[in-house]
Order: structure tokens, then sequence, then C-alpha cells
């Protein structure tokens, strides 16, 4: 089974965070729509015939997008792929998008989970991050959607936000669960090169990400998600019991995927590829039928490294065995020799050969998956 991604790449206004690709504008939405649909042919290739077992339309704002739009998306891949009876299609969508006639547009589509971009329930976190929506308009967009039999919801937040204290963030996580929200995804605020953030901080317009604040609020998020029945499947997910997303869950499983419109990645385990962050010249080389791509071929060190990554995010960990059988002995070996010489010894467990974060490990997930991998120039690989 294999996965479907699709880029929207239209926005209302650029969250000050943002640093996925997409433009403040929805001119050329109906010209780029019509080209994601004609890469959709043009890539069906590419997973070797695999049935699409979930399909996801990410951006960027796919919420923006019409019924026509939607349809036209959704009748070119039923059309050109085999598309799994079972498949899980979800929406990203914002707050503001989702008054009583989108809802309707949803229920009579074929998504049927909504992935929410909330990222605060409080106004003064929502304009320091340059959001559009309020937090009014978060609680009527989330109670529209339940209303109208959508509850296959997903809603994002964001902790370390300047100004969002502890007490802020306990009320955000209290008001998730008294909407009956079965998925969460929560994220700490990074400050990325070259967004507006980043300007603010460096012309002292915003007050630096208080990361001591980000890891009080990371460990109470764990005890909340602990006390209240939230499963925490990945660093930065939590799903009540079975509601995970399986879209995300394939990519942290080495599973293949196609990725269509400007700036998408595609995944095929042997290499990675993605599309030019740049929507005319999507849009030309998509009319040209010669789509604009760079591609990564993956040699077993990378393949390796990927593996680490990926596997040591989720609760199923880094399966020893996994390793030995698909990279060989000396991988292994190696991985034993850093395992051994970690600094991060009391955050991690190794049961049976899977190799677990703890939830204190989780904190650390990035130094400890950097001590696990391999250097490509590594003389005995």
């Amino acid at each position: 089974m294999a996965g479907l991604y699709i880029h929207i790449p239209f926005c209302k206004q650029k969250c000050h965070y943002c640093n996925f690709f997409s433009v403040a504008s929805i001119r050329n939405k109906k010209e780029m729509v019509q080209a994601i649909a004609a890469e959709l042919q043009l890539q069906k290739a590419y997973l070797d015939n695999e049935p699409l077992k979930t399909i996801y339309l990410g951006g960027g704002t796919p919420s923006l997008l019409t019924e026509d739009e939607l349809n036209h998306l959704f009748e070119t891949i039923y059309l050109n792929y085999e598309v799994d009876t079972d498949v899980e299609i979800t929406l990203e969508a914002n707050p503001d998008d989702l008054h009583t006639e989108k809802a309707d547009i949803i229920r009579r589509s074929k998504i049927n989970r909504l992935s929410i971009g909330i990222q605060s329930f409080h106004d003064d976190d929502l304009l320091a991050l340059n959001r559009v929506h309020s937090a009014r308009q978060s609680l009527d967009a989330i109670k529209t959607m339940q209303d109208f039999g959508i509850t296959n919801i997903s809603i994002d937040l964001i902790y370390g936000i300047p100004g969002l204290t502890n007490e802020k963030w306990q009320q955000n996580l209290e008001t998730v669960k008294q909407l009956q929200i079965p998925h969460l995804s929560a994220y700490a605020l990074t400050v990325e090169e070259r967004t507006a953030l980043d300007w603010l901080i460096k012309k002292g317009r915003m007050t630096p990400v208080n990361e001591e604040m980000s890891i009080t609020n990371f460990r109470y998020l764990q005890q909340y998600a602990h006390e209240n029945d939230y499963e925490h499947y990945e660093i930065s997910n939590f799903c009540r019991p079975g509601m995970y997303s399986r879209h995300n869950t394939a990519y942290w499983s080495g599973k293949k995927y196609l990725g269509v419109g400007p700036s998408a990645h595609s995944f095929n385990q042997n290499s990675r590829r993605w599309n030019v962050s740049n929507n005319t010249k999507y849009i030309e080389g998509i009319k040209n039928k010669e789509p604009v791509f760079e591609e990564e071929v993956l040699d077993v060190t990378k393949k390796y490294n990927e593996y680490i990554l990926t596997s040591l995010r989720t609760r199923n960990g880094c399966n020893l065995n996994y390793i030995k059988e698909h990279f060989g002995e000396v991988f292994y070996n190696t991985f034993l020799e850093n395992l051994r010489f970690s600094q991060y010894q009391n955050c991690f467990t190794l049961t049976d050969q899977i190799l677990v974060l703890t939830s204190e490990g989780m904190l650390f997930a990035d130094a400890i998956t950097s001590e696990l991998f391999i250097s490509d120039k590594k003389e005995n690989l």
C-alpha cells in the first residue's frame, strides 16, 4: 500500500513561523489545480500500481479549494490510481474556512478526516503567530464540523510561543479534551531561517523562544496525554486508541508515497525527489509534460540513517533485527557500538532487540539520532 500527498500552495496570509512553500494569494489557483491534476496523470506509474491506502491534501491551505476543484482532483485520482476501499483521505484546513457551507461540501466529498490548524485557543498567541483566524472561530469551526457528523478530526497546537505560560498551555489541552478531539499534533515553536519570525526576533520586535518553557510545556503534554487516554505514538502526535494518522505513520514506516504539486516530495524506497518550489516553473513544467524536480538516489548508508531517524520517533522504536537483516552485520555492529558510547543512556530502553526512547528521551531525539547515524565517509562501510 502507498500514499499520495497533494500540496496546495495558497494561503490567505503567511504565518510568521512557517517555512513551508506557499504564497499569500489565490491568484492562478484554478490553473494550479489543473496542473496538479495533470501531474497526477503524468506520475501515475511512480508507485508501481500499488493501491493508495492514504491521500493527504496539505499546504498551504487546501481548505481554500472549491467543491468543483476538490471534485476535479478526486475524479483524476480515482481514474488513474487504484484506491483502497478503506482509504484515509485527509484535508488540512484553517478554522476560518470551516463554515456550514464548507462543512456540507466536505460531508458530500470523499474526505473522511480533517486536520485543522488551530495552533492555540488564545487570541494573543494567534496574533503573535500571524494566524488569520481567532480563538472563537476555532471553537465554532470544530463544533460546526461535529454538528455535520465530521468527527475524525486532528488539530495542530504549538507550544513554546513567547507569552504562552504553562497555565495557558494547560487550558489549550483541556479544550482539546472538552471538544472530544481524537487526534492531536503538537509542535514546539521553531525559529526557521528566513521566516518572518526569525526576522522579528533578530530585530528585537518579538521575544525569543524560551527553550525552558518549551520543555515544561512538552513534559506537561506527555503527562496530560497519559492521564487522559491519549496514546503518545510519535514524538509530536497523540491520539485516542486506534485514531492515529495512517498517512503520517506510513512516512515513519518507510512506505512509498507520491507527492504532487510545487515543493511536494516523493519516495519510492530507492530514491527521493522533490518538485520545484515555484508556482510558475511548476505549472510551465507540467504544461510541457516535463515536471521540474530534483532527485537523490539513496545508498545503503542513507537508507540506514533514514530508518534510524524515522523509527526512533515512534513508540514502535528501532528494531535491531531489522537493521541486521536489511543492512548487514557491519551496520548492526556499528549501531551497537554507537549505542554503547551514547551520552543518553537513561533516555532509551532496549528490550527484545527494540530500542525505544523514553518520555525524557524524546526531548533529546535529534541528539540521540545523530549519535546513531553512520557517516558516508566511514572507511569500514
